[in-house]
């Protein structure tokens, strides 16, 4: 069938009308495609390939004709094309030579100007994530005699945020041609931009921002849109890219490369200036994307030639490299499909070629790796590559090195690749695959690397929309079931750069940030750049390849022969927290493994058949194991230590808990495995580099804890089958237990290297011999080692000591910041559980009877109840939160109600305190702990959607929704068929409206029940995660927060993208919340503003509030976000003065390690603002961040516009809630300047995160100035979960904080004590999307009584709570360490320390309970108690003092007997 000439120019026509929108397709915007049907110019575009027209069919065989010639070298010469030279000459086109002077590069510096000829063509290129091609662009022209070219890579652009390079700024003044590829960074963007108008002739842009796209010109050709104008082709290119794809969404940018390639061919039949003119730019595009010195040298000959109008009829042709092919440093071309490939390279005439060679290869039954490489490198001759391939074949692994154009990868994944695990599926039909599979060209692999980064669907392309094709991903990887790695050298930043500081800004985006959606693990990186040059560290790629190693002979190990570490949690020591986690029941979740595992095949001894086994005793063998007195001993007395406990057990013992007197101890047959080391043989396993550094870290005389009274390192656990569950080694010393953690320089000590090198070390070396470790629970210590912040390298201590180790990090789903700690330093494979239940406060004992005298006083308007509703008031501390105000302003204290009260002023009084009392009854708290893989109770999912739902479903609603769970489905239907009934009646009640509202809320709790029903999936993945497979990926958070999205868990959770920030939802928040904060403010201060307001900047709230605490920051100082094309966050710009009507508030913001680590590019973009508010000409009366800047300069000191403050680099934590663990503290004013000394050190885009400076640097002189300022604190709140009583971090970071700013406060003269600074806490607990939502802002004293009366205080929090065992008692411990920091940080009542004591210690049951699970968490209980009277927080009377005292002497002394046994 033929297709008329007049279609054909159609088509062609097609591609010019929409060449002007090719910008987005250019700049990475896969969102302009449509695979919808459409008809254009009278022809008929569908979807699919079978309707192209004859022409391009024909053009389409013949290139495939020449391509089967020429296959085997991989090169072939195109069809040259054909362009007119009768067009219109532009203006700025000249004949013959230009006048103009230029300056030129001989590939040095770019600052040097080799001698120019004046008759030449000045072209300035500036290469931006190419920076490494520089030397390429240089040495491909230097034969070009009369054109001067001059190359800036991307570091060359700017010599400060916002001076441009003089160099380039000449350079571009005399150019007559610009050229500038794959700029990305919104700064460099800007300043080319600035420079345009110097450009005298043609402007291209190849893969630029969006930005500069629109700024493509060359002749009568640009691609600038009118206002207004939407992104992206119009419909007729969409349907022209339809022909060029499967059909499918996820293809579509593949399509447009193939696009590219006939795009000149179709224009050749369209007359016209504009079509020559847009042939030139992409025939020049063609030449660049194909790379190579030839390709680059014929495209400034092209646009030479067209810029003096010479004749262009005839170009040379351009160089082709396969889209899609692969190499080896044995074979000379590219092969052209894997399996030909992997035939080839496990042949004997490899082998004899790699043996003349003397090429070391792997053995042909190693592990095969997908390897997937940038095409735009095999075609530039990065060296790189090759040694990436001989370094991985010398280490073990058969690579598949395929190379793309890095938005293919999936379709590769899809139709080139297969798994063991994919295969077996499709036999028995769990697995479906697509017809684009290519059997006869796809191999079988173990692994996919990609060192290409981005997201897997899309590549590059898929950047700047995030998630989009995250599903279609997932499914690929999902059916393949192999791990999916991510392994690449810097492209963006030198070795020296990040050795010094990590991975920063965009190049994390591209390696983690945007891989991890995917669910990419075990970020490897393998180098950097060196000057122009990739430079590959060897060091690195064996590290990669032995991790690959330790996931693949993982799954190649039957598993009844696996062998798995199980590594919990044991710090702070001496409280009780031997096997506990946040949110988890440790001891339960640990018995739900074991059985699971023994299900599987997997050899856990008898545990899982004997009924009396349970975790609970294998959580307090281990505890007594961890005792100082048993490691003392060594490790051959530790049976001996364990049964003498167990005699003391069974007697009843107050200091053993009671689970070991069951039958066996109820052990199920576990043995203690434990190993005492000497440091020689530690050095012989850890190799001499490492343990060096231990050597000089820790001295003979201070060798940490751990050490038998020999000097021996003591490793121990307890062997169960092929299992050993151990408690991972504390980090410091005796009195500093996490030491560690914050002095960069020191090493782990030496017992805590000994753990992970002897658990890994194989059976028949000495060592335990795990193949794996899960660590359970959030969270362990490894991944907080020192080392790099992001980017393991060689020094990095998680490195070393996790090593090969497959590292299954079972972490608490709403916690998406610390858990990238995990994943990126710890190499944690990922698999969330869920949070527990939650419940409502409720009211209870005095305040139930409270709430019954208020309704009786309303009812009745007894005047005779007035006094005991006062009574009450007073002794439970509610006239704290509701003051009754008689006369005055001041609070009426009395204990008695004068007579002659006005009845309406204690009428309204009441009126305010029973909405106190709702507010607290409504309050959310956690109820108990979670259990790894069980499924809800039906009580458990009403309390999760009465949560949800804000009390709002009917009983008839919840029992629809509770069908969906899949349980008891007889009784389902007999409900159904009630719901039927009564919505058939309802039906008839509700407008159409309100009924389709109805309809979707339901719908909405149907899934939530469906999803949290699937809480088994924890244990599925667990299991998934042991065969070396693959994760499936989720967003971390929570259900009430981030709606369905965070379910079902047992995923490897993610954060989000950090160039996002704040999301539209949050700047609107944010902004509410800074100006009510502002406003209360105002209200206690008679209308001053404040000067200075410090806000902690948090990992945590970041992400779980999409930024919320950026937008509060920015709204106090007066800025708001600007957002480039795609929607990225590149800059915060200051609203004018006349806009803002107020002044610009101060900040001193206190970054939290994992925020200053994770989100480098808003701290670049905070510190810029900053900046640029010191340097705007605004007076200072209105400008506090210029009046306090301007003040340190003129007492000299250096950068005075410093205010992001933080840990050391590579460091974590305040300290303070370690001092106020171990009790070593003397004033609360102490606790502030331990916070000031760990959080000196200044970060931003000023402080060396663009190379030229350390990262980090220490500024007392400024946060002095700033503390001192200080006048308020801001902190918000993300959770239920984690509210300001339930961890010590609030009170060890904004506590601590507002207090090292009070200690620089003058004395007031009113009541002698210096001023008190004050801090508002956001309960930020809604969905960020509901932007109206109103979020409330207290000040710290409220909160805590809120806090304290709806859990540690209730008797319902506290029955869920020890009704957990050892771990609930834990639980409770801990939250009395938190009341005492918070008692030396802010206030806490009187009647909270009466009521904590009543409830939990001198009430004999729950003292019995909490003793009986765990006696070191009770003795800690009683501990903290007298610490606070004897500190002066709790005014106690003597009776009560008494008691508590006998309680710790009795509980010390059984304590200190046990121990004398063993000493």
């Amino acid at each position: 069938m033929r297709i008329s000439s007049k279609s054909i120019i159609a088509l062609a026509l097609i591609v010019v009308d929409a060449a002007h929108q090719l910008k987005s397709c250019l700049s990475f915007a896969p969102s302009c495609y449509s695979s919808k049907k459409m008809t254009v110019h009278g022809v008929r575009i569908l979807s699919s390939r079978q309707n192209i027209n004859t022409s391009l069919k024909l053009s389409l065989a013949r290139q495939q004709q020449q391509q089967q010639g020429e296959e085997r070298t991989g090169i072939k010469q195109q069809e040259a094309p054909t362009l007119s030279s009768n067009d219109k000459v532009s203006s700025y086109r000249h004949g013959g030579t230009h006048s103009s002077s230029s300056i030129t590069s001989t590939g040095t510096d770019s600052g040097s100007g080799p001698d120019t000829n004046s008759n030449a063509l000045n072209l300035v290129l500036v290469a931006g994530f190419e920076s490494f091609n520089k030397g390429l662009y240089d040495s491909a022209t230097q034969s070009l005699n009369d054109v001067n070219i001059q190359v800036f890579a991307d570091n060359e652009i700017r010599t400060s945020t916002t001076e441009v390079n003089p160099t380039l700024v000449q350079a571009m003044k005399n150019a007559d041609i610009f050229v500038g590829s794959l700029i990305f960074d919104y700064d460099d963007a800007m300043a080319v931009e600035s420079l345009l108008p110097h450009v005298k002739g043609p402007k291209l842009f190849f893969e630029c921002s969006t930005e500069l796209m629109t700024h493509n010109e060359i002749g009568s050709f640009n691609m600038k849109t009118a206002n207004g104008q939407e992104l992206g082709p119009p419909p007729a290119i969409k349907a022209v890219l339809s022909t060029f794809t499967s059909g499918k969404e996820e293809d579509r940018v593949a399509g447009y490369v193939q696009l590219l390639k006939v795009g000149p061919s179709l224009l050749k039949f369209v007359p016209g200036e504009k079509a020559s003119d847009l042939k030139v730019w992409l025939e020049a595009y063609r030449y660049w994307n194909q790379g190579g010195a030839t390709n680059v040298k014929n495209m400034v000959d092209l646009l030479k030639k067209w810029y003096r109008n010479e004749d262009i009829r005839k170009i040379p042709d351009v160089v082709v490299t396969p889209d899609v092919g692969l190499l080896h440093p044995l074979h000379d071309g590219f092969f052209l499909s894997p399996k030909e490939f992997l035939e080839w390279r496990l042949s004997g005439n490899c082998a004899q070629v790699a043996a003349s060679k003397k090429f070391a290869l792997a053995p042909n039954d190693s592990p095969r790796c997908a390897l997937l490489l940038y095409r735009k490198h095999v075609i530039t001759g990065q060296k790189y590559i090759m040694d990436l391939i001989t370094q991985m074949e010398a280490n073990g692994v058969i690579p598949v090195p395929i190379f793309i154009n890095g938005v293919e990868g999936h379709t590769i994944v899809r139709d080139l690749l297969t798994s063991e695990h994919e295969i077996l599926g499709v036999k028995d039909g769990t697995v479906v695959k697509e017809n684009s599979f290519q059997s006869d060209k796809a191999v079988n692999i173990d692994c996919i690397v990609s060192t290409i980064g981005f997201p897997l669907v899309g590549g590059p392309a898929g950047s700047f929309e995030a998630g989009r094709n995250v599903a279609v991903a997932q499914k690929l990887l999902r059916d393949m079931n192999v791990p999916y790695i991510i392994a690449s050298p810097l492209l963006l930043q030198s070795i020296p750069q990040w050795k010094q500081n990590g991975v920063l800004g965009l190049q994390s985006v591209v390696l983690y940030s945007l891989p991890e959606l995917d669910g990419a693990i075990d970020t490897v990186i393998l180098g950097g750049l060196v000057g122009d040059k990739i430079a590959l560290i060897n060091e690195r790629v064996r590290k990669l390849v032995e991790r690959i190693k330790g996931w693949v002979n993982l799954r190649r190990t039957p598993t009844n022969k696996r062998k798995v570490a199980i590594m919990l949690y044991g710090f702070p020591p001496n409280v009780g927290a031997v096997g506990t986690a946040a949110l988890l029941d440790v001891p339960r979740s640990l018995d739900n493994l074991l059985r699971r595992m023994h299900q599987e095949g997997y050899d856990v001894g008898d545990f899982a058949t004997d009924p009396d086994a349970c975790g609970e005793s294998l959580v307090a063998a281990l505890t007594i194991l961890s005792e100082d007195s048993v490691i003392t001993a060594g490790a051959n007395k530790m049976n001996d230590a364990l049964e003498k406990r167990i005699e003391r057990a069974k007697r009843g013992d107050k200091t053993t808990p009671e689970t070991l007197a069951k039958p066996g101890a109820g052990l199920g047959g576990a043995k203690i495995r434990a190993l005492n080391i000497k440091y020689d043989d530690l050095e012989r396993v850890m190799g001499k580099y490492m343990s060096k550094k231990v050597r000089r870290a820790w001295s003979e005389k201070d060798r940490g804890p751990g050490l038998s009274s020999k000097g021996e390192m003591v490793v121990s656990g307890l062997q169960i089958g092929n299992v050993w569950v151990t408690v991972q080694p504390l980090l410091g010393v005796e009195g500093d237990p996490m030491r560690l953690l914050f002095q960069r320089n020191l090493t782990p000590h030496p017992q805590y290297c000994a753990c992970y090198e002897f658990m890994k070390l194989p059976e028949e070396m000495g060592g335990i011999g795990a193949q794996s470790v899960i660590h359970l629970g959030m969270h362990g210590t490894v991944e907080w080692l020192p080392g790099q912040p992001l980017g393991n390298d060689r020094q990095s201590w998680s490195d070393e000591l996790l090593g090969g180790l497959p590292n299954l990090y079972v972490y608490a789903a709403n916690n998406p910041s610390e858990s990238i700690l995990a994943k990126r330093r710890g190499y944690g494979t990922l698999i969330s559980y869920n949070v527990p239940p939650y419940g409502r406060a409720g009211l209870y004992l005095e305040l139930a009877n409270l709430k019954d005298l208020l309704n009786d006083y309303r009812t009745s308007e007894s005047t005779d109840l007035r006094q005991s509703i006062w009574s009450i008031c007073q002794r439970c501390g509610i006239d704290n939160e509701v003051p009754l105000v008689i006369s005055g302003k001041e609070p009426y204290k009395e204990s008695e109600l004068p007579e002659n009260m006005l009845p309406e002023i204690f009428d309204t009084w009441t009126k305010d305190v029973a909405n106190y009392l709702e507010l607290l009854q409504e309050r959310l708290f956690s109820s108990g702990l979670h259990i790894l893989g069980s499924k809800p109770s039906e009580d458990d999912l009403r309390s999760y959607l009465s949560a949800y739902f804000k009390d709002s479903l009917s009983e008839e609603e919840y029992k629809v929704a509770l069908q969906s769970d899949g349980s008891n489905k007889r009784e389902h239907k007999w409900r159904g068929f009630l719901s039927f009934i009564t919505n058939l009646f309802r039906l008839h009640q509700e407008d159409e409206p309100a009924r389709r509202q109805n309809e979707e809320r339901m719908a909405v709790a149907k899934e939530v029940v469906s999803l949290l029903s699937r809480n088994t999936e924890e244990l599925d993945s667990v299991i998934t995660g042991l065969d070396g497979g693959y994760i499936a990926p989720a967003p971390g958070g929570d259900l009430l927060r981030d709606g369905t999205a965070v379910l079902p868990t047992g995923r490897n959770i993610h954060a989000l993208d950090p160039y996002r920030m704040p999301a539209e939802g949050a700047w609107i928040r944010g902004q509410k919340i800074a100006e009510d904060t502002i406003q209360q403010h105002l209200i206690k201060n008679d209308g001053t503003y404040p000067e200075t307001i410090a806000c902690t900047l948090w990992g945590l709230d970041t992400i779980k509030t999409r930024g919320e605490s950026i937008a509060i920051v920015l709204a106090l100082v007066g800025a708001k976000p600007v957002k480039e094309g795609t929607g990225r966050v590149v800059r915060f710009d200051l609203i004018p003065l006349n806009e803002l009507k107020r002044p610009r508030i101060d900040i001193l913001a206190s970054l939290s390690g994992i925020f200053r680590d994770s989100f480098a590019n808003v701290v670049d973009l905070l510190d810029d603002m900053f900046e640029r508010c010191v340097q705007a000409d605004e007076p200072v009366e209105m400008n506090f961040v210029k009046k306090h800047a301007l003040e340190l300069e003129g007492e000299g000191v250096e950068r005075p516009a410093a205010r992001l403050f933080s840990n050391p680099p590579g460091d974590y934590g305040s300290m303070v809630n370690e001092v106020v663990g171990t009790g070593d503290w003397q004033d609360s004013e102490s606790l502030g300047e331990t916070w000031k000394g760990r959080n000196v050190f200044s970060y931003g885009r000023n402080e060396g995160n663009d190379g030229k400076g350390i990262s980090g640097t220490a500024r007392p002189a400024v946060l002095d100035k700033l503390l001192s300022t200080t006048e308020r604190v801001i902190q918000e709140i993300d959770s239920v979960e984690y509210g300001l009583t339930d961890i010590q971090e609030y009170y060890a970071n904004t506590g601590a904080m507002r207090k090292a700013a009070e200690n620089r406060k003058a004395v007031d003269s009113k009541t002698g004590k210096k001023k008190k600074v004050a801090l508002s806490v956001v309960e930020a607990f809604g969905s960020p999307s509901d932007s109206n939502a109103k979020v409330p802002v207290r000040d710290v004293e409220d909160v805590l009584r809120l806090e304290y009366r709806s859990k540690l205080l209730n008797p319902k929090w506290r029955d869920a709570m020890i009704n957990q065992g050892s771990g609930g008692a834990y639980e409770v411990s801990q939250r009395m360490t938190a009341m005492v920091g918070w008692a030396a940080t802010a206030k806490v009542d009187n009647f909270v320390f009466d009521q904590a004591a009543e409830r939990y210690a001198l009430d004999e049951e729950v003292a019995r309970k909490l003793q009986k699970a765990n006696p070191e968490a009770f003795k800690n209980v009683v501990r903290r108690l007298l610490e606070a009277s004897g500190r002066g927080m709790w005014n106690a009377d003597n009776d009560t003092l008494q008691k508590l005292r006998e309680l710790y002497s009795d509980a010390d002394d059984l304590i200190e007997q046990v121990d004398s046994l063993y000493n």
